[in-house]
């Protein structure tokens, strides 16, 4: 199974992920900022049903009350969505963070592997001329 990871591992183009992680939290952010600013659509927003009067009207005053009810729920479910959205983008955001955190602890972490890489290599040369 880890052989599975390691292949994985291996396919992805760390340069470009490097490369590309400030691109994408700033991104986050601009989304973050922009969906921020927009106001929660609220209940004072709900349309009320226009009380109804007497006479041949009633008819339609019915089908305005059904279509007010109707603008109602739809108030409500848009409410809702906005709701979701704010919150998936602040998802989105810390996702974008902790990704740029992550790519810069891959990348110390192959600066590391490389220095130790050379230094293995010095200390057998050093070794091998001792030797010899």
């Amino acid at each position: 199974m880890a052989i599975g990871w390691l292949t994985v591992l291996k396919l992805v183009p760390w340069g470009d992920v490097i490369e590309n992680a400030p691109k994408v939290a700033q991104g986050a952010k601009k989304l973050w900022s922009t969906v921020g600013k927009k106001p929660v659509p609220g209940a004072a927003d709900v349309i009320t049903p226009v009380q109804s009067g007497q006479g041949a009207l009633s008819g339609q005053d019915g089908a305005v009350a059904a279509l007010q009810a109707q603008v109602a729920a739809l108030q409500v479910a848009t409410s809702e969505l906005h709701q979701q959205m704010l919150e998936s983008s602040a998802l989105i955001q810390s996702l974008a963070e902790q990704n740029t955190q992550l790519v810069q602890r891959v990348e110390l972490n192959r600066k590391r592997m490389l220095m130790i890489g050379v230094l293995t290599v010095v200390l057998a040369v050093v070794m091998a001329a001792k030797y010899i």
